[in-house]
């Protein structure tokens, strides 16, 4: 266990930033199986704003930096070849 203030605080961020980051994934892997479902059925407004909140969700986890840009760009580009077609 640590001894000093700055060890016991540099834990408590871990632990906090790790609660956050899962949530995150969480809900991002959540928006991709809710937005696939929508895409299967005839539902095109309820795909549109599901899409929405996937991409608003993808920005926010990259801004925080819970995943790469990168990553988030491929999910996104992902999603517009399955609604073009």
């Amino acid at each position: 266990m640590a001894n000093k203030r700055a060890s016991l605080k540099s834990i408590r961020q871990t632990v906090t930033r790790t609660a956050r980051n899962k949530s995150l994934r969480s809900k991002i892997k959540t928006l991709a199986k809710r937005v696939s479902a929508v895409m299967s059925s005839d539902s095109s407004e309820a795909a549109k704003k599901i899409s929405i909140e996937y991409i608003s969700c993808l920005d926010k986890a990259v801004k925080i930096g819970v995943i790469h840009r990168n990553s988030a760009s491929r999910h996104k580009s992902a999603l517009a070849k399955v609604t073009m077609s």
